[in-house]
């Protein structure tokens, strides 16, 4: 096939968008992106800085589709490490979310199985591997994680944060 010369940068620009979607794909290869995650304000806290780090939570997921713990408890503007462990054979993940962001996710995943999604709030954990997220929890209430892996989170792959005020006591 012959590509007239002036086509030729439309059809590039429409490839390389193309492969950069690539990149949203869950499977087995890693999800890293070379830039810094963005700290964003959430209802349910900020990305935070591993040398604010107060206490570290492992957590431990497999292909039981169960997390352990699955309800962790933090006081108000407390920063965690969560080193989140795969003991499985499948790929998982924990993404932290009020319940009907993760819902309204899960219900998405299930829709786009291969999309893939990469913020300061979630890892992606390969099987037998960690990951962690570093999360500084500044508002008070109860928020969710979960595995958004269509299927995981239907199967009852959740867990519950609560976050208590300052001001009382844990």
């Amino acid at each position: 096939m012959r590509i007239h010369p002036r086509l030729f940068p439309g059809l590039l620009a429409l490839a390389l968008l193309g492969a950069g979607g690539s990149a949203w794909a869950h499977g087995p290869q890693p999800h890293h992106s070379a830039a810094p995650l963005k700290k964003e304000q959430q209802v349910f806290g900020i990305a935070g800085d591993a040398p604010k780090v107060s206490r570290t939570v492992t957590i431990t997921m497999g292909d039981d589709m169960r997390f352990k713990p699955d309800h962790i408890q933090v006081r108000e503007g407390e920063t965690l490490r969560l080193r989140i462990r795969n003991h499985g054979k499948l790929m998982h993940e924990l993404v932290i979310g009020t319940p009907e962001e993760l819902d309204a996710h899960a219900k998405l995943m299930e829709k786009f199985p291969d999309m893939e999604h990469e913020e300061a709030h979630m890892a992606h954990v390969p099987p037998g591997g960690s990951g962690d997220i570093i999360w500084r929890f500044n508002r008070a209430g109860q928020f969710d994680f979960a595995c958004l892996i269509a299927g995981h989170f239907q199967a009852g792959m959740r867990g519950r944060i609560t976050v208590t005020p300052r001001s009382s006591k844990p």
